[in-house]
């Protein structure tokens, strides 16, 4: 009786070609992100020592919506961060 022919498998990626798919970040990329959170939180914290004087009196309320932004922009980036 004759065998059948064994079916070839489809090679797998190993985990060598997927590891490299992803570079690591720039070396300037985690001093912004963390940057960006510092100030952000500066930024709200001397709104509210100051009682709305500093950093931009003109904006009211809207500097606590600034500092937020720009906190979440750090924030944001850590999505982003590869090692």
């Amino acid at each position: 009786m004759p065998e059948s022919k064994p079916r070839k498998r489809a090679a797998r990626p190993t985990e060598a070609a997927t590891a490299q798919q992803y570079k690591p970040n720039p070396i300037w990329y985690k001093p912004v992100m963390f940057g960006l959170m510092i100030i952000g939180l500066l930024w709200i914290i001397t709104f509210y020592i100051t009682s709305g004087q500093l950093p931009v009196p003109a904006w009211a309320s809207w500097n606590i919506v600034a500092g937020f932004g720009i906190a979440i922009i750090g924030f944001l980036m850590t999505t982003r961060w590869r090692s």
